[in-house]
């Protein structure tokens, strides 16, 4: 190469390389300007980690309280300033164990093996694990939780029922109350997710090991960011055991404020054999971010479903819907259909159908629309109306994830 071709090259590198620095410096900029994200009166406005809390949260409006969770999300997210730094000591972490007849045993989570092996013929059938995401500060949290240890006694009676065994084994609901141990604002949106799910994991292993039961016998169900943690507990499951649990199901999952910027974080499809998620507040405590093989929207994403009034209601509404799924004769109260518009939804309702809730199919995929009514009864029975000209118009339905608010 002759000097003048060699003093191009050179001059080009210097020039580009000039250029890349300039744009990272630009970018580092503006990850540091919070206007990026928020107006000056959002920034303004924004409430602290402090007064952020179930109560408070209850008090407010659905509208205020979405907004002002949003805000805080998005403050926690400019420079990722929210380190994950709360892990929850398994001691302090209250299970409660449930035979089929309904009689419980009270231990905690470094102790749930022992206790559950205690139990006669633990196991047998299905492990339905539940892990709270939410402290059980108000009624709202307390019913919520209290439908769906009714809903899965209520199963597995009626399964008892069907047997002429004597004192038959049907199934076992397992409750990790982690949301007990996040009673305050700063422990909610602090929380370690991974940390944490590392630990679930290792003491449900326990428990399937002392225990001798299979691991695609055991589904968990988590609300909120127990959800997160479930898909982590998921992912380390298999990391250390090379199985997977046979299914979690997502009840509301939420955002996660705590986030290490290099690392992935949350439930995702293949955290489990089969994972599904039913939101009920995706513009609100809830997130829209797609998180299983399937993801139910009832009435579409918004800040709540029908009939709720504040985040917590909306949130705690896909216990609930859930739970009426569990119980006998209401495993198909839920027909949803396959759809990523609500209007497309509404208008045509032609898209694949499957049943949300317990009774789920498992090789379903995507997203799923269906109604819901604002009081229990919630499930309608009935998916939209099929109408023979939907091919064209649904196929040019403009997609809901586009007005995505987060």
């Amino acid at each position: 190469m002759n000097t003048f071709k060699l003093l191009c090259v050179v001059g080009l590198l210097a020039v580009t390389a000039s250029a890349n620095r300039h744009q990272q410096q630009q970018e580092r900029s503006q990850k540091w300007k919070p206007s990026q994200w928020l107006t000056p009166k959002e920034l303004k406005d924004c409430p602290s980690v402090d007064d952020i809390s179930v109560e408070s949260l209850e008090n407010m409006s659905l509208e205020q309280g979405a907004e002002a969770l949003r805000a805080l999300y998005h403050v926690s997210h400019i420079n990722y300033d929210m380190k994950p730094s709360y892990t929850p000591n398994p001691s302090n972490i209250p299970v409660e164990i449930y035979k089929s007849n309904g009689e419980k045993q009270t231990t905690t989570l470094d102790k749930m093996a022992s206790t559950a092996k205690q139990q006669h013929n633990f196991g047998k059938q299905e492990i339905t694990v539940y892990i709270t995401g939410l402290p059980a500060k108000t009624e709202t949290v307390q019913k919520a939780n209290r439908d769906l240890v009714e809903a899965y006694v209520e199963r597995y009676r009626h399964r008892a029922s069907k047997t002429e065994e004597e004192n038959p084994n049907t199934g076992n609901l397992v409750v990790i109350d982690l949301g007990n141990q996040l009673n305050s604002p700063k422990r909610y949106t602090l929380l370690d997710v991974e940390e944490t799910g590392e630990k679930v994991a290792e003491y449900i292993a326990d428990l399937i090991e002392q225990c001798q039961v299979p691991s695609n016998i055991v589904h968990i169900v988590a609300h909120n960011v127990a959800a997160h943690v479930a898909g982590a507990a998921g992912e380390a499951f298999e990391r250390h055991t090379g199985q997977q649990f046979s299914r979690i199901t997502a009840l509301d999952p939420s955002r996660i404020y705590a986030e290490d910027s290099e690392c992935l974080t949350g439930l995702a499809r293949g955290d489990a054999e089969f994972v599904d998620a039913i939101h009920t507040s995706a513009w609100s405590m809830g997130t829209t971010r797609r998180v299983g093989d399937v993801d139910f929207f009832p009435n579409g994403p918004s800040r709540g479903v029908p009939g709720t009034t504040n985040v917590i209601e909306a949130t705690m509404r896909a216990v609930r819907l859930y739970a009426e799924s569990v119980r006998p004769g209401q495993e198909r109260n839920f027909p949803a259909v396959e759809d990523r518009s609500v209007e497309s939804y509404k208008n045509y309702g032609c898209g694949k159908r499957v049943h949300m809730g317990l009774t789920v199919d498992k090789k379903a995929k995507g997203d799923f629309i269906l109604q819901v009514n604002d009081q229990s009864p919630f499930g309608q029975r009935a998916p939209a109306k099929h109408n023979k000209e939907c091919h064209s118009a649904h196929s040019s339905t403009s997609n809901w994830s586009s007005s995505d608010k987060y």
